[in-house]
């Protein structure tokens, strides 16, 4: 009795997870337009960019690189709705949506957020190891993200 309970759950999880195949999100990677990146419109050193790249712009931009994960639900889903959210959040790919005061107040947050390690996500390190921050990393980033933050707060009205 046991083995046919069994035989039987193991029959519909499977069902339900060939189902779940069917809701496929939308893994999207929209044109880049060069002059509107964060490179085109602000003081990136390549130190910062490079590390800006290899640890945030598989969320933060145009330009994710999706794993093959990313194709099997419930992680497509996960995947997807993360970089749907880190993009609306902050987008170095479309830079130039930002006024002034906008980007004064994502250069201040990305100082904070790396700070506080919140940045990036540990399930992303997670699985990417190559994203995590040194400390060497993090200074960098919090030393130009505070001396970005400030340049505009200094800029007239």
């Amino acid at each position: 009795m046991i083995k046919k309970i069994l035989k039987w759950t193991v029959i519909a999880l499977a069902v339900v997870f060939v189902g779940m195949q069917a809701v496929r999100p939308a893994r999207t990677n929209p044109p880049v337009d060069g002059a509107r990146t964060l490179q085109s419109k602000m003081q990136v050193p390549s130190d910062i960019d490079a590390i800006l790249k290899r640890s945030c712009y598989d969320c933060h931009s145009h330009e994710t690189r999706w794993p093959w994960y990313s194709n099997v639900a419930p992680a497509s889903w996960l995947l997807a709705d993360h970089v749907s959210e880190g993009r609306g959040h902050m987008n170095f790919s479309d830079w130039a949506q930002y006024d002034t005061d906008d980007a004064e107040d994502l250069f201040e947050e990305i100082a904070k957020e790396v700070r506080k390690g919140a940045m990036p996500l540990s399930s992303y390190t997670l699985i990417h190891s190559d994203a995590k921050l040194t400390e060497e990393d993090k200074r960098r980033l919090i030393d130009w993200a505070t001396s970005e933050h400030r340049r505009l707060k200094s800029l007239p009205d």
